[in-house]
């Protein structure tokens, strides 16, 4: 079971569970368990394993100056934990890392990696595509917070999420969840929600979202 589990992570897709059966074989690895809300590393420990989560979900967040948390993301089974951070000169955790329920995580020794890297390509391969993956995905995150005002975020959150000549965007997350994700209160994003839709950019009716002036949304990227 552990090793069909680890066949579905992003770092081992393609690989077998047999194959990795056969490659974990004199490998250092644990299996730890976490219930909902436990921290499961803090910000700026040592990353020393590389590590994916079998079951459940846990969440990176970050203080900001005034103390006010904000969730980076959800990172889902099977997905890895901070593998950008394994290697590098200053290889510690970015955020803290919580446990959103109760979490089994798969923990491989970084010498266990070191080792798999030089016996399969595919592991290899998939690895630096993660944290190619993750690299991009944090950069993208940091231009996002970047933007001063909430509806400035808004309208870049929202024309990310539009194909070209896209005019209707379905948000992913509740408000609630938005606002967390955004680094607000819950009232001040539905303010800010409701006030676009007073200006007449765009149209909202629950999670649809449609877009009615595009030029005045990229405007409010430049603010």
């Amino acid at each position: 079971m552990l090793y069909q589990h680890l066949s579905e992570s992003p770092v081992f897709r393609g690989i077998s569970a047999r194959e990795l059966e056969e490659l974990m074989h004199e490998a250092q690895y644990q299996i730890k368990k976490y219930n909902k809300s436990d921290i499961v590393a803090f910000r700026e420990d040592r990353c020393e394993n590389l590590m994916i989560v079998l079951k459940g979900s846990v969440k990176g967040e970050m203080l900001d100056p005034s103390g006010k948390s904000i969730k980076i993301e959800d990172i889902m089974a099977p997905y890895p934990i901070a593998s950008a951070f394994l290697f590098g000169q200053r290889n510690q955790f970015p955020v803290n890392v919580t446990a959103n329920d109760d979490v089994e995580i798969f923990s491989l020794s970084k010498s266990s990696v070191i080792d798999l890297f030089q016996k399969n390509k595919i592991f290899l391969t998939n690895y630096l595509n993660s944290i190619s993956n993750r690299s991009q995905f944090l950069a993208n995150k940091l231009m996002f917070l970047n933007f001063k005002t909430i509806k400035g975020k808004l309208a870049n959150y929202i024309l990310k999420l539009a194909a070209p000549n896209k005019e209707i965007v379905i948000l992913p997350k509740s408000q609630a969840e938005m606002a967390q994700f955004f680094g607000v209160t819950r009232p001040s994003f539905a303010r800010s929600l409701k006030e676009m839709e007073q200006e007449g950019w765009i149209e909202t009716n629950r999670r649809e979202i449609k877009i009615i002036n595009k030029q005045q949304l990229i405007r409010l990227l430049q603010q």
